[in-house]
């Protein structure tokens, strides 16, 4: 088995106009500092050229060598926000036009197809960088109706799926052609949000090799789901992992749904790693068992403390939960040195390969 990779850094959170944070080599120095030897690159234009990375080899050795100068590698690069104008519910247009560029605002088809090229952009650029992975969300169709009030129509879920199946398929073939798994972070917002909803999704795009998952446990954490059994169930297809705090606390006012409430009110609300409820050291030991070799990546998002020392605090608790993986069993001391013949005569065997 090999060894997780970490800690890396999701740089979304603290990107701004001021240094450290405003240029990619800045917050490779700064993420370095902190004790950090990854970053997750968001495909903003401030920090990366995707057009350019698409096509040029030469622009990503570039973009390597100035983060290999802080010590600092590329785990993966995101397209959450991306990825999240595949699919759109009407619902939500006006909303999540700001994830998108002015010229194609109040435009859903055109806003739509900028987004699936900037995720096909994203996948050769996976693969020009070297890279194994890519993070991104897979949108949602469905998401208004999740929760069956008026009952839903018959049909409806299904359709919603079999629709972004169609949307995510000739994407994944072009990660298929780069080399690059396309790992779709469960969450809530997404039709894709639990175990279930993710089998669903894996049927309707006839379990494609490249369609692969996001273990973020926070978000299980919210739902009240099992995030160690999902592990078990699902290792095989967890191709990134995002170390992610949170908490639960309900109370007769106060439980899921959260009562629109701002997120530090809320009964479950994100925490600063170490500070929340998630069983990280379970986490870990389930991943080390499993063999995941990638990369342990901080995305920070706290409803209390500041994103500095979330940063700060968060690369040596990484460190200290990767599990270095042995290479022989914990007790060959205990050899006893016995060969076959001796094997079939402890077993009251002959040792001519005959019933004794």
């Amino acid at each position: 088995m090999k060894d997780m990779k970490g800690p890396g850094i999701f740089l979304a959170q603290f990107m701004g106009q001021d240094a450290p944070f405003d240029t990619l080599e800045n917050m490779a120095q700064w993420a370095a500092g902190l004790g950090y030897v990854g970053v997750q690159i968001p495909c903003n234009a401030q920090l990366i050229d995707l057009k350019t990375a698409a096509e040029s080899r030469d622009y990503c050795d570039d973009l390597r060598a100035k983060l290999d100068r802080h010590g600092i590698a590329v785990t993966e690069l995101s397209t959450h926000l991306q990825g999240q104008l595949v699919a759109v519910h009407p619902a939500y247009d006006t909303l999540f036009d700001g994830f998108a560029p002015p010229e194609v605002h109040g435009k859903p088809a055109e806003r739509q197809a900028w987004a699936v090229e900037q995720v096909k952009m994203a996948a050769r650029a996976s693969a020009n960088l070297g890279l194994s992975a890519h993070a991104t969300f897979p949108g949602a169709l469905a998401w208004p109706y999740v929760y069956p009030w008026p009952q839903r129509p018959a049909g409806l879920v299904e359709e919603a799926f079999a629709e972004l199946a169609r949307r995510w398929v000739p994407i994944l073939d072009v990660f298929e052609d780069a080399g690059v798994d396309c790992a779709f972070e469960v969450h809530a917002g997404e039709d894709v949000h639990d175990g279930a909803s993710w089998e669903r999704f894996l049927a309707a795009v006839n379990e494609h090799p490249r369609a692969r998952l996001l273990f973020d446990p926070s978000h299980f954490v919210l739902q009240q789901l099992d995030y160690l059994d999902f592990i078990d169930r699902y290792h095989d297809r967890i191709s990134c992992f995002h170390v992610k705090d949170a908490e639960f606390n309900p109370t007769g006012r106060s439980g899921v749904y959260g009562g629109y409430q701002d997120w530090v009110d809320r009964a479950g609300r994100f925490r600063s790693l170490g500070d929340g409820q998630v069983d990280f050291s379970g986490i870990f030991t389930r991943m080390a068992q499993y063999g995941y070799a990638g990369w342990a990546v901080l995305e920070w998002e706290c409803a209390l403390k500041r994103a500095e020392d979330g940063a700060r605090e968060g690369a040596p608790f990484i460190r200290d939960h990767i599990i270095r993986v042995t290479d022989h069993p914990f007790d060959d001391f205990a050899k006893s040195g016995v060969d076959r013949a001796a094997i079939r005569s402890i077993l009251g065997l002959s040792t001519d390969g005959g019933a004794a």
